[in-house]
């Protein structure tokens, strides 16, 4: 008699951010077009789409730093462990610690190394002064930096290479534990050796984070995302035009016309 055969049902990855329906306008003009999108956790999931198709707005959206710009109206829900993040109370600082943001351009504050790491960190006030310069060091190994910086923390940031600023910010992200990280092209200022530095961070980072890449490079999709999502601008608007997800990502190109939850 044959063994029965047991068969176990496959899950989905557990997802960290839901966006439903979001509408994102400026100034009367929409910008964004009924945005539905599930981000799985610990995964890379790739965002890509021509200049002006809303890719940085909708990353903006996710810790609502949108809101910080005059005139952006959002509509729509966003939730992040399956609770709200525009639900009444909740606290803006927290939110952006547990989803922080690296921009395309390094933002490194005219301050000590040391002081640009610990930032986010001091302003929460979770951490002990005592346990500062720990932190520090935790942050900048996370982020391949301590062993070019571990002995030069009190000089200014500003003086690091464009690839090392970069490195910096993701530290100071990190430094406050981040459970997602929104990248906005982070490489596209930098040269192929820092570019590499940082997608083999962006490989490391997912074994405990979840990671939003906006790119323009296919070719840098292809070698750091597991999943991806196309925008496209569609009578003046960013709409969701194809997606893909595991090894379906680029095996073939993603699917068109499904702007239903991904």
């Amino acid at each position: 008699m044959a063994e029965a055969i047991s068969i176990e049902t496959i899950k989905e990855p557990a997802a960290v951010l839901t966006i439903t329906g979001l509408n994102v306008f400026a100034g009367g003009r929409q910008i964004l077009r009924n945005v539905n999108i599930r981000i799985a956790a610990r995964r890379v999931f790739g965002l890509m789409g021509p200049s002006g198709a809303g890719k940085s707005t909708l990353l903006r959206c996710l810790n609502r730093l949108i809101e910080l710009d005059a005139g952006f109206k959002v509509e729509g829900d966003i939730q992040l462990h399956g609770e709200s993040i525009f639900a009444p109370g909740v606290d803006m600082d927290a939110l952006r610690a547990r989803v922080g943001i690296i921009f395309q351009q390094p933002v490194v504050f005219p301050v000590s190394i040391y002081k640009n790491v610990i930032f986010g960190a001091r302003h929460l006030g979770r951490t002990p002064r005592p346990e500062w310069p720990a932190l520090v060091e935790r942050a900048l190994r996370e982020a391949a930096l301590w062993d070019e910086v571990k002995d030069r923390l009190h000089e200014p940031g500003t003086k690091l290479s464009v690839g090392q600023q970069q490195r910096l910010c993701l530290a100071r992200t990190l430094a406050v534990d981040p459970e997602v990280i929104l990248l906005d092209e982070p490489t596209s200022a930098l040269d192929a050796k820092s570019t590499e530095a940082i997608e083999a961070l962006i490989h490391g980072l997912k074994a405990t984070r979840t990671i939003v890449l906006v790119t323009h490079a296919l070719a840098q999709a292809r070698r750091v995302a597991d999943d991806l999502v196309t925008i496209a601008v569609r009578d003046g608007a960013g709409e969701i035009a194809g997606h893909s997800s595991g090894q379906d990502a680029f095996g073939k190109a993603p699917s068109a016309g499904n702007a239903g939850m991904i």
